[in-house]
């Protein structure tokens, strides 16, 4: 046997292409793509040449597809990021596959290649919606995240978010100090929205600069969504958290819609999320950055108060 072609689900993505695309897709080599530390990843090739994108899973990644599927075909439908195409989004007893368009990217690392992207995820964030939230939930990563609407932002972000992570890290066994400021922060999210209304922006979710690229053209892609309508300072903050997009990117996005004058107050908020997650996916190494957050923020609020 080809060794390329050893994976048990491989059988199952060629059967989902050639069921998704009516010809007769016949896999010979599949070479596993780097990047994730979720699911198998496999550039596939056919006889004829066709290539696609795959991600291989257990039968109990068929809702972790379901959900990216649908967060792609959302921000697509926007007309704004390029997105790869969804294929194929199936699973059988033993196996879940998500098949892709095959795009060649690169990095977003050219001044002109961020201020492009800037532009483009500002016009993602002007598609509003009706309420924050999403119609159907999905996953942070490996994490579920809840989307049930809401009408206000801080609320959905209090119990939709930050709540689910801190009684996941206290499920952990990451309980104690970080619990006792994350609860005392859960009551006081809402001071400090008290002069901001944040629109209900379409969002990717979970940008990132390993979530995002360029074609040759330059034109901006993304991949691997969290989608939800939310505020879109919250996307910002992430974007910063583990650096990667060029200095160009953030000075064009705030020329193509100037952030509010207290987005740095609230930045360490959404960054909390994010390292929450992490630490609840990734272990102890994220819990001092996590209680940091936490203690500033109520530091923070305390003293706005006084």
């Amino acid at each position: 046997m080809n060794p390329s072609l050893s994976h048990p689900a491989l059988p199952a993505a060629e059967a989902a292409v050639r069921n998704a695309t009516g010809n007769r897709f016949r896999l010979v080599a599949a070479e596993a793509v780097g990047g994730g530390c979720i699911h198998d990843s496999f550039s596939l090739l056919g006889e004829r040449g066709e290539r696609y994108f795959a991600k291989l899973g257990d039968a109990t990644r068929a809702d972790m597809f379901a959900a990216e599927a649908d967060g792609l075909a959302a921000i697509a439908a926007s007309g704004t990021l390029r997105t790869p195409a969804v294929i194929a989004c199936s699973a059988d007893a033993h196996h879940a596959v998500l098949i892709l368009e095959h795009l060649a990217l690169r990095p977003v690392h050219a001044p002109e290649d961020g201020a492009r992207f800037a532009d483009a995820l500002a016009a993602l964030h002007r598609q509003c919606g009706e309420h924050f939230g999403w119609p159907r939930d999905n996953f942070i990563g490996a994490t579920p995240q809840s989307n049930t609407a809401h009408a206000n932002w801080a609320q959905f972000f209090a119990q939709q978010r930050l709540r689910p992570q801190l009684e996941r890290a206290r499920a952990n066994g990451f309980g104690g100090d970080l619990y006792r400021q994350g609860e005392r922060l859960l009551e006081r999210v809402p001071a400090l929205f008290l002069d901001y209304r944040p629109q209900e922006s379409l969002l990717h979710g979970d940008l990132w600069h390993g979530n995002a690229a360029v074609l040759e053209d330059g034109t901006p892609v993304v991949f691997d969504p969290a989608v939800h309508h939310g505020d879109r300072e919250s996307e910002l903050a992430m974007s910063e958290l583990f650096g990667g997009f060029p200095s160009a990117f953030y000075a064009e996005y705030r020329k193509a819609w100037p952030l509010h004058e207290d987005y740095e107050l609230r930045k360490p908020l959404y960054s909390l999320y994010h390292v929450l997650n992490h630490l609840n996916l990734f272990g102890k190494g994220y819990l001092r950055e996590a209680l940091r957050l936490a203690t500033r923020l109520n530091e923070d609020l305390s003293r706005r108060r006084d």
